[in-house]
């Protein structure tokens, strides 16, 4: 059914950055066509490892739904709303530990490379999902008893609510905002500003961002600047990949000592270090 409806999906997403890049030219804010490249290449590179990804840790929830003797009835509909919060929380805590532990910023940097908000730029995913492990985040939803194919559909809904926030169209929207991520708070997320830097983690909720205290909200005062703090701006998409990778690997080749290496592999640099 999922694989059915993809043409219509990707149509909708195509139709929508067409739209979007015909209003940004109209109003006069530009279109980064070379920045609109890099993310068709990132898309295009990350196919064979996404075809990984998902036959490996596939297998892996698979099993742990196996082994688990916990079982939630898949055609419940409270599966699927206490599914929904689980899924939000769980993806926060993904989020703000790939925004706190270096080994899993390597990947998710990627996503935080572009520097204007547009809808394609939602589309910059890191290679190295397999690797920096952020999926056993959900490993424990699914041995509590939550079906894996529940569990990548509320996954699926949250990634593809998404792609609608990365966006400079859409204002403020009111009261909505108190409960939902929108683009307004999407776009202070992915600035570089030392100001709103790691807040607003939310998928499709931003209630978690409230209950923990790292909601913000943009200020008048201060502009939002898109792109990655303290790096230099690239167009090479297999630089964007794994450029992070290789910085944090030489610093922990460099350390000395155990203790050194792990902090290099895990903590996030001091800002000194990063510039």
């Amino acid at each position: 059914m999922e694989f059915a409806r993809a043409p219509l999906w990707l149509g909708t997403m195509l139709l929508l950055v067409l739209a979007e890049a015909g209003w940004r030219v109209a109003s006069r804010r530009g279109y980064d066509g070379g920045a609109a490249l890099t993310t068709l290449g990132l898309v295009l590179g990350n196919i064979p490892f996404a075809l990984l990804n998902t036959v490996v840790v596939g297998a892996i929830f698979m099993r742990a739904a196996r082994v688990t003797p916990l079982h939630w009835p898949a055609g419940h509909w409270l599966t699927w709303v206490a599914g929904f919060f689980a899924v939000e929380l769980a993806y926060y805590w993904f989020h703000r530990a790939s925004h706190r532990i270096r080994w899993m910023w390597a990947t998710h940097s990627v996503h935080h490379s572009a520097e204007q908000m547009t809808l394609l730029a939602s589309l910059r995913l890191g290679w190295t999902n397999l690797l920096s492990v952020g999926w056993l985040v959900y490993l424990p939803l699914v041995l509590l008893g939550l079906p894996p194919f529940v569990l990548v559909a509320l996954l699926t809904l949250n990634l593809r609510y998404q792609f609608f926030l990365h966006t400079e169209t859409v204002g403020r929207l009111g009261p909505l905002e108190w409960v939902f991520n929108t683009p307004a708070h999407h776009r202070l997320h992915h600035a570089s500003n030392h100001a709103y830097i790691d807040r607003n983690y939310g998928g499709v909720l931003i209630l978690f961002d409230r209950l923990f205290g790292t909601l913000a909200v943009e200020r008048a005062e201060e502009p939002i600047r898109y792109g990655l703090a303290y790096r230099e701006p690239t167009r090479n998409p297999l630089r964007l990949a794994f450029r992070e990778w290789a910085m944090m690997l030489g610093a922990a080749r460099a350390g000395r000592g155990l203790r050194a290496k792990a902090i290099a592999l895990l903590a996030m640099p001091r800002t000194e270090e990063l510039s």
